[in-house]
Order: structure tokens, then C-alpha cells, then sequence
């Protein structure tokens, strides 16, 4: 028989029957619309004298508070387009309280209950935001607990756990569509110094250090990506030995940064410098980076201005001209208890007045 022949007497192949995805297509529709008339966040100028131009991508203007905004979105977005959530699916998230605020957002935007995951030691105003946005919470005693009862919420409720920590570096496209990488970049396109010199950032996830990291290498730009680290994380630890099975007796103080253990979207092949940052000197330079920028911003943004002011200190003394971009992560609002002096010797022990003269004096120094 012909060849021709032969393929037209094959049977028709059997074909499923197409699931409707009117649902889905919404909830996409929804999250798009939403990202379309959220303007962008302000780049925010530091000016301090001696040459090294410093700014801050201000994330605390995102509809739901915080730099995790973006994260929730991609999150969302990457779930529905993988056929992982569905009408009336249970949302879970593990989280130090802003994923889960921006989580409990989008949760809401597209109609699925939500379930937080968090701390006890967790942010009462966090908490307040999470439910304000319809999301219930499931406390747990420390941060390393949070996967285990995560796993086990979404089995108990057919729901999906979406694991910030796992799938954070994967769902943002770091190549461009408006990340967070490209905002700045073209942001910084009409300063003196287009091209940072540093752009320090710090590490929940790992995905906005690898965002950073990546895009640069793919737009072959010459910025460096630096990492500022908690106490009590071991995210440090992990960059110098490549041990992956490093943990921390006890989960980070400073909340949304800091890990208990090496979390799958941290890339440490593309960050090219740690900074350990003690938790007094993070509140102090919340508080001095407060007074300058005349707004109350939160202790994990401290820990980056710590970096940065050490980095700052550097360029001046090699004689290098430059600028440096670092992020405000969040609003201090959501931290009131750190700017009250005995709630935070309660919390990390004396010393606050110390290391807040010495945050002021490395600003004179350089």
C-alpha cells in the first residue's frame, strides 16, 4: 500500500475534552489590570556630600506595602498559567508576614481564600494587614516551621501551597517585562552615574538578588550585586562555602530578610558580595535612614543601608566616583514597636544609642 495511502487510513487521534478556562482567563484578566494601572515605584535620591550618588527604589508604594508586591504578583501569575490554582482553590503561603500581605491581596483580587503561614513573633500590624485583606492566619512557634505546616495545610485542604522560597527566582522574568531590575535601569538613565556601581538588596527568598543578578550579566552591565545579611541567617554562610546544608538554630530577627536555612531561590553564583549586618545596627540605621529620608522606613531597608554606607565608605576611600541603589523594602509603619526604645532593648538588648551614633558617624566619615 502507498505511504499516502497508509497515513489516510490511520484512525482519528483520540482527543480529551478541552477543560474551560473561563475562570483562569478572569483571574489572569484581573492581576494584569491591576499591574496596568499601578504606576511604578519612585526612585528615591539620597544626597550626601563626597561623591557617591545614593538612591532607593521605594517599594513600601506598592498597592499592598511592600517589595514583595512584585513576588505575590509573578507568584499568582505563575501558579494560574501552570494550572496549579483554580476556581475555589485554598491558597497557602509560608511567610515573615509581607508575602502574605501581598499574597492576601491577590487572593482577594481573584476570589480564593487565602492562608497565611507565619511566625508568632510575626508583626502585630502585619497581622492586621493579612486579615484586612481577608487572609486567615495559622501561626506556628519559629520560622522553621513554616514549611512542614504549609505542606500540611495544603493537604488537609486540597489546596496549593505556593512556596515563595522555592519559586520565587523561577516565576519573575528577569530578562525584562518591568521587573524590578529594568525599573531601575531605566530610572537611573538620566543620572550623572547611569550605571550603579552596587546594588544592594537583601535576601528572603533570594529572588530579588537573583533578578538583579541575572539581568545585569544579560544586559552586561558592570553593576555588582551585593547582599546584606542578619543575624542568625545563613545565607552568608552559604555564599563562602557552597554548603547547602547549613541551618540556624533560630530563624532572623529582622523580619522579611534572613533565613534558618539555604533556600532553593537563593543563587549565590550571581551575587558577588555578602555583608553580615548585626540586628542594633539594622534598627539604628532604620532609624537615621528615617530622619533622613523625613519618613519612617522598616529594619530590613536598615540592614541595606548599613551595606550600603560600608560600600559608600569604600569607593570614597579608593577615590572611586559612583552610585549605589539600594531598595526600601517596606514602611516602618508596619514596625512601630522598633522605633520605641524599650520595646526594642526587650527584643535585642541594650546598645541601640551606640550603634545609632556610630551609623551617624560612618555617614560624617566618608
Amino acid at each position: 500500500m502507498p505511504v499516502a495511502d497508509m497515513l489516510s487510513a490511520r484512525l482519528p487521534l483520540a482527543r480529551s475534552k478541552p477543560v474551560p478556562r473561563t475562570w483562569s482567563d478572569e483571574a489572569v484578566s484581573r492581576i494584569d489590570a491591576d499591574f496596568t494601572r499601578t504606576a511604578d515605584t519612585h526612585l528615591v535620591a539620597l544626597p550626601l556630600p563626597g561623591g557617591i550618588d545614593l538612591f532607593f527604589k521605594d517599594e513600601s508604594t506598592h498597592p499592598s506595602g511592600s517589595l514583595k508586591h512584585r513576588l505575590a504578583r509573578s507568584l499568582f501569575l505563575y501558579a494560574l498559567c501552570n494550572g496549579w490554582i483554580r476556581e475555589g482553590t485554598t491558597v497557602i503561603e509560608a511567610s515573615s508576614g509581607s508575602t502574605a500581605i501581598s499574597e492576601a491581596y491577590f487572593a482577594r483580587l481573584i476570589g480564593l481564600p487565602f492562608i497565611a503561614v507565619v511566625p508568632a513573633s510575626t508583626a502585630p500590624e502585619k497581622r492586621a494587614q493579612i486579615e484586612f485583606y481577608g487572609g486567615r492566619l495559622h501561626l506556628v512557634e519559629s520560622a522553621d516551621q513554616v514549611y512542614a505546616a504549609s505542606h500540611t495545610l495544603a493537604r488537609e485542604t486540597n489546596g496549593h501551597f505556593m512556596d515563595q522560597f522555592t519559586y520565587a527566582e523561577r516565576a519573575t522574568d528577569w530578562r525584562g517585562n518591568n521587573n524590578i531590575a529594568e525599573s531601575v535601569f531605566a530610572q537611573m538613565s538620566r543620572e550623572h552615574h547611569k550605571v550603579p556601581a552596587w546594588i544592594v538588596v537583601g535576601a528572603g527568598t533570594g529572588g530579588t538578588s537573583a533578578t538583579f543578578g541575572r539581568y545585569v550579566r544579560y544586559r552586561r552591565h558592570a553593576t555588582r550585586i551585593a547582599v546584606a545579611d542578619p543575624e542568625f541567617s545563613v545565607f552568608s554562610a552559604y555564599h563562602a562555602s557552597g554548603d547547602r546544608t547549613l541551618t540556624s538554630p533560630r530563624g532572623s530577627r529582622i523580619e522579611g530578610i534572613g533565613r534558618p536555612r539555604v533556600e532553593p531561590s537563593f543563587i549565590r553564583e550571581v551575587v558577588d558580595r555578602m555583608f553580615e549586618v548585626a540586628d542594633l545596627d539594622s534598627i539604628a540605621a532604620m532609624r537615621v535612614l528615617s530622619q533622613l529620608l523625613n519618613r519612617r522606613v522598616g529594619p530590613s531597608t536598615g540592614t541595606n543601608f548599613v551595606a550600603v554606607l560600608k560600600l559608600r565608605q569604600e569607593m570614597r576611600a579608593a577615590g572611586e566616583a559612583g552610585s549605589i541603589v539600594s531598595l526600601i523594602c517596606d514602611s516602618g509603619e508596619r514596625y512601630a514597636h522598633l522605633f520605641d526604645d524599650e520595646a526594642v532593648e526587650r527584643q535585642f538588648g541594650a546598645g541601640l544609642a551606640q550603634r545609632g551614633q556610630t551609623v551617624g558617624a560612618s555617614i560624617e566619615a566618608a
